[in-house]
């Protein structure tokens, strides 16, 4: 179930999450109130109005939860991970209130009534939690897809095997389309004089997602224009699967979905917008993640030695094939390039330390990212900027 704002797309559960979450921590504030002094007029003539209060905590735990990954939706999270994050979020949350309430005292908390807001918060977010755990992945949210295609177009949606990737749609049906080169499935439907839109109308299907192998003088295009004027939402295969896994499949990509693409469209207006954005966003991260900077600092001293590095800089080609120096918290062995040459990083790789596992489990190791966005070298969102040796490398296997 997709919505569209700004050309930028947003999950209708993680916007319904979202406002619940939300509502949740705003409301934390009056329950503390209502538990201390019996009603919220009592508690407002003590310590004055409580919605900017209330609006502060909103805030700085949404960007902590926002920090911890929390609204990822093709992230694959389990319950215990997730309550580990939304721990951590509360956490680090409550250290950024602290300097929020030190620095504008007008606005304070005082510590019973933060403490009650924090726990009404944990309790709840953590109930939510797993609801939407146990529930995101069921129909409840899915979109109903009918696949135009059977041939090895399509099979790259039967392919994607990680849950994650398969929370939004539910496949109901493949017709087979002229050019397929057909695989083997006795599942995939024949038209046999049955229209497109009428088979989507007795599968209930909410979208068409066009998979043929060869649309050349194939493309039914009346059939396609006739679910479009009944509702039906027509997509092509890139764009689903870049919807389904935020990630684009380089091997299906032609020059012609390159050229048209939205997403290389970019104007004066929506750079400058993009860069505020990378600036005000940031500076909020560092403002809230800046507790969690230093204990990770300290588990690397603790770990490695008080002499031994905290971060790693490592060259990356951004924009125009600038090169700039990226910056991590160090998650390998000091050594780990002893003898120069790049190597991709690999699973169970002997090179990362303990706590560096834990932290490229929870992408903590990223955080000092920041720096390289607020200094314009990178984009909160865009192109990951990689090494110089692995793009040459890259260029010759994807042209």
């Amino acid at each position: 179930m997709p919505a569209w704002t700004l050309n930028n797309f947003v999950r209708t559960p993680l916007l319904i999450l979202g406002a619940v979450e939300s509502l949740i921590v705003f409301s934390s504030v009056y329950v503390a109130a209502l538990v201390i002094a019996g009603d919220i007029a009592t508690f407002e003539q003590r310590s004055g109005s409580l919605a900017p209060r209330a609006l502060i905590v909103t805030i700085v735990m949404l960007a902590s939860l926002i920090a911890m990954g929390l609204y990822q939706f093709h992230q694959r999270i389990y319950y215990r991970e997730a309550a580990v994050r939304v721990l951590v979020a509360i956490g680090s949350g409550s250290l950024a209130l602290g300097v929020v309430f030190y620095g504008i005292p007008s606005v304070n908390l005082d510590r019973e009534a933060a403490l009650i807001a924090i726990g009404y918060t944990l309790v709840l977010l953590l109930i939510v939690r797993l609801y939407f755990v146990h529930n995101v992945d069921e129909n409840i949210f899915r979109r109903k897809s009918l696949i135009y295609g059977a041939g090895n177009r399509a099979q790259s949606i039967s392919d994607l095997r990680r849950r994650a990737d398969r929370r939004g749609f539910k496949v109901v049906g493949r017709i087979v389309a002229k050019g397929d080169q057909r695989l083997e499935d006795t599942d995939a439907l024949e038209l046999n004089g049955t229209s497109i839109a009428e088979l989507a109308a007795e599968r209930e299907a909410d979208e068409i997602v066009v998979a043929m192998d060869d649309r050349r003088g194939n493309l039914p295009i009346r059939d396609l224009l006739d679910c479009r004027l009944q509702g039906i939402e027509v997509i092509d295969l890139l764009e689903f699967l870049e919807r389904e896994t935020g990630k684009i499949r380089v091997d299906l990509v032609n020059p012609g979905w390159l050229i048209f693409s939205p997403g290389f469209r970019m104007s004066r207006i929506r750079s400058f917008n993009k860069r505020v954005v990378d600036i005000l966003a940031s500076g909020l991260l560092i403002l809230v993640t800046w507790p969690i900077v230093l204990l990770i600092a300290l588990a690397i001293k603790i770990e490695d030695g008080p002499r031994a590095p905290i971060f790693y800089r490592q060259r990356r080609v951004g924009r125009n094939n600038h090169l700039f120096k990226l910056l991590k918290f160090r998650s390998m062995l000091v050594n780990a390039e002893a003898d120069g040459r790049a190597v991709w990083a690999a699973k169970d790789d002997d090179r990362v330390t303990r706590v560096g596992g834990f932290l490229r489990k929870m992408r903590l190791d990223e955080l000092p990212q920041v720096f390289n966005v607020l200094r314009g070298q990178m984009s909160l969102v865009g192109p990951r900027p990689e090494r110089p040796e692995f793009v040459e490398s890259l260029k010759e296997s994807i042209p």
